[in-house]
C-alpha cells in the first residue's frame, strides 16, 4: 500500500511506503501513551528540609512499600506463633520434670524515671552519636537470625521432651512402634509449605507416602476413640493410650475398627487412602499428649 502526498507548492508527488506508514501510526500510539504515564504516575515526593528520617528506613526501589511492610508482618507473625508454641512447650516439659513455671521477674524502673536527691556520680560528657538507621536488609537479617534461632530450641525441647516421656509413667503405652510399612517424610513434622494455598502454616503429624489400601497399625495398645469422617483429616481414627496420650490415623479409605473397641501394638486398624484435606494416597500420622501435637519422629526410633 502507498500513500500519495501533493503539495501546492510543488508539482511532484510524494509517496511514502508501508514501513513508513507503519512508523507513523506507531508513534501516534506510543506518544499519547507515554504522555498519559508521565501526567498519572507520581513522582517521588521531594524531601521536605528539617524532616527528620524514620527509626526504620527500608529501601524500596519499586512497587507497592506497603508490599514490603505486609510481608514483614507475615514473618513477624509466624515467629510470634512459633514463640507461643515455645511456651507451651516449656510448661509441659515443667509439669513432666515436677518443676513449677517460675514467676516473670518484676523489672527495675530505669534511674532516670526516678527522682532523686543524692548527688550524681562523676561528670560526664562526649559527642552525641545517634544510631544508624534500620535498613530493610538489617531487619531481614534480624528475621533469619531469629528464625534459626527458634527453630534451634524447638528441636531441643522436643528431644527433651521425648526423653523425660521415655522415663515417665508413660513410658509404658509410648507409641513407639511404625504405623506403617513405608519411609515418612523426614520434613513433614513442623512448619513447611501448605500444599493447597502456598503460606506457611505447622504440620502437627507426618505423612506416610504408601498406595490405596496399604495397611495401617495401632502404634501403642488402647481404646478407639474416634472412628469417623473429619473435614480436614477426611476418614480418621483416633486411639487413646491413657493419661492424655493418644495416635491419629487420618485420610484413610476404609476403617476396620469401632468407637470403644480396644487395639493391641502392631493391630490393622484402617487402610491408607486420600480422604480430606489430601493430595494423593497417604496416612497422616499424629501423637497428642493432653491435645499438644508431638515430634512422632522422636518415637519411631524407640525400643518397642
Amino acid at each position: 500500500m502507498n500513500i500519495i502526498f501533493i503539495s501546492n507548492s510543488m508539482a511532484k508527488a510524494k509517496t511514502l511506503s508501508v514501513f513508513q506508514v507503519s512508523a507513523i501510526v506507531l508513534a501516534l500510539l506510543v506518544v499519547p501513551v507515554l504522555l498519559t504515564l508521565l501526567l498519572i504516575v507520581p513522582q517521588d515526593a521531594a524531601p521536605q528540609q528539617g524532616a527528620k528520617s524514620s527509626k526504620l528506613r527500608f529501601s524500596f526501589n519499586i512497587g507497592d512499600p506497603q508490599k514490603h511492610l505486609d510481608a514483614y508482618a507475615v514473618q513477624m507473625g509466624e515467629l510470634q506463633a512459633r514463640i507461643m508454641r515455645l511456651d507451651a512447650q516449656s510448661e509441659r516439659l515443667a509439669k513432666l520434670a515436677g518443676e513449677k513455671k517460675a514467676p516473670a521477674a518484676k523489672s527495675a524502673a530505669p534511674a532516670v524515671l526516678a527522682p532523686s536527691n543524692k548527688p550524681q556520680g562523676a561528670n560526664r560528657g562526649g559527642p552525641l552519636v545517634l544510631n544508624s538507621p534500620y535498613t530493610e536488609l538489617d531487619l531481614q537479617k534480624h528475621i533469619a537470625e531469629l528464625t534459626a534461632r527458634v527453630e534451634f530450641e524447638t528441636e531441643y525441647l522436643s528431644e527433651l521432651e521425648a526423653g523425660l516421656l521415655q522415663k515417665s509413667m508413660l513410658k509404658g503405652v509410648l507409641p513407639n512402634r511404625s504405623p506403617i510399612r513405608a519411609a515418612f517424610n523426614s520434613s513433614s513434622y513442623g512448619w513447611r509449605i501448605d500444599p493447597f494455598n502456598g503460606n506457611k502454616a505447622f504440620h502437627e503429624g507426618l505423612d506416610f507416602s504408601a498406595e490405596a489400601g496399604a495397611p495401617i497399625f495401632a502404634a501403642a495398645g488402647g481404646i478407639v476413640t474416634a472412628a469417623e469422617t473429619m473435614p480436614d483429616y477426611g476418614k480418621i481414627v483416633i486411639v487413646s493410650h491413657g493419661s492424655g496420650l493418644e495416635t491419629r490415623y487420618a485420610h484413610t479409605s476404609k476403617i476396620l475398627v469401632k468407637v470403644g473397641e480396644r487395639v493391641e501394638k502392631g493391630q490393622m486398624v484402617a487402610q491408607v487412602g486420600n480422604t480430606g484435606r489430601s493430595t494423593g494416597p497417604h496416612l497422616h500420622y499424629e501423637i497428642r499428649l493432653n491435645g499438644n501435637a508431638l515430634d512422632p519422629r522422636k518415637y519411631l526410633n524407640a525400643r518397642n
